[in-house]
């Protein structure tokens, strides 16, 4: 063998080994290749399942905390509900307990006491009566003799022998007007007409009577004098129907105290001040001749010459001088 040929020999060796390390070098790149590619896969895929895993983890979490958060609310619902439910029964007892104290109020204003329960039996008190009466009384006032009208009260006259009458009193431009009104039949019985100009002297002050009546009477009246020249006669003074006295004597209705407009219905000071002030203009208008001017006013008890007084005293404690329901016997 030549040199030539060893030599091609020797490069032919030479140049296999290398092949074999490029090829060896390629299957060694290939399967780096495919591992990272292989590996890539897995990693994606056990990303992809950590996703999943996460997203289902939130799903779950966040149909828990929805559900929860549902739970809670109707739970706060219902408690709203219930608190609802509970304030509206509250309100509603409240409500209750305020109509029941309204109601036992008012049972207690219009009955407080058996004398209130009492003041129930006067016709005056039914509704209606006493706008009724006022008209019916007015309409008796005769403008050319009494002028108009300045005041309308409601009381009690006390007469001689200390016996109670119901009464309706006018006092108007001219004249002082006493009416016995039936509120049962919403009648006028009786007018008693007494010129102002006339009128010398008005009295105020307690009841008294001799010191050897057995009569007493509590309360204030009022005395309105009109002639203080004639004394009444001893007859007149025993009589317990005598009308001729020159004095007429007021006290408080018994329903004084049943409202403020029967209080001031039955105020006599305030009939008393308003009595003097038209007395006073009268005088100064229309002076009687013979009579001094003015009206003069004495505080003093009113006396009443009355001794033993059965009929006064059975006719007040029954209240025969007013008008009430009396049971069956009637009025």
């Amino acid at each position: 063998m030549s040199e030539a040929d060893e030599v091609q020999l020797r490069h032919v060796d030479l140049g296999r080994p290398a092949a074999r390390s490029e090829a060896t070098e390629g299957r060694g790149e290939a399967r780096t290749e495919a591992t990272a590619r292989t590996e890539a896969t897995a990693r994606t895929e056990a990303i992809e399942e950590r996703t999943g895993a996460a997203e289902g983890r939130t799903e779950e979490r966040t149909e828990e905390r929805t559900g929860a958060e549902e739970g809670r609310t109707e739970e706060r619902t219902g408690a709203t509900v219930e608190r609802t439910g509970a304030a509206e029964g509250r309100t509603e007892e409240r409500t209750g307990a305020t109509l029941e104290r309204t109601g036992a109020g008012a049972a207690a204003r219009s009955i407080p006491s058996p004398d209130q329960f009492k003041l129930r039996r006067f016709f005056v008190l039914r509704p209606g009566t006493l706008n009724q009466a006022i008209k019916d009384v007015e309409a008796l006032v005769d403008e050319k003799v009494d002028g108009s009208v300045h005041g309308i009260w409601l009381m009690a006259e006390v007469d001689h022998w200390n016996n109670e009458k119901e009464r309706l009193v006018l006092i108007t431009d001219n004249s002082l007007l006493v009416c016995k009104y039936d509120f049962v039949m919403f009648t006028c019985d009786q007018v008693q007409r007494v010129a102002l100009n006339f009128v010398d002297r008005i009295s105020h002050g307690a009841f008294s009577f001799p010191k050897r009546s057995l009569l007493q009477r509590g309360g204030e009246g009022v005395r309105v004098f009109w002639d203080r020249l004639r004394e009444p006669s001893f007859t007149s003074r025993w009589n317990p129907f005598a009308t001729d006295f020159p004095f007429i004597t007021f006290t408080s209705h018994p329903v004084w105290n049943a409202s403020d407009t029967f209080a001031q219905l039955c105020d006599v000071k305030n009939f008393r001040e308003q009595l003097w002030d038209a007395a006073q203009k009268v005088h100064a208008v229309k002076p009687v001749p013979g009579k001094a001017n003015g009206v003069l006013v004495l505080n003093q008890q009113i006396q009443i010459e009355a001794y033993v007084g059965l009929m006064s005293f059975l006719g007040n404690q029954n209240k025969l001088g007013y008008c009430m329901a009396r049971g069956n016997i009637g009025f």
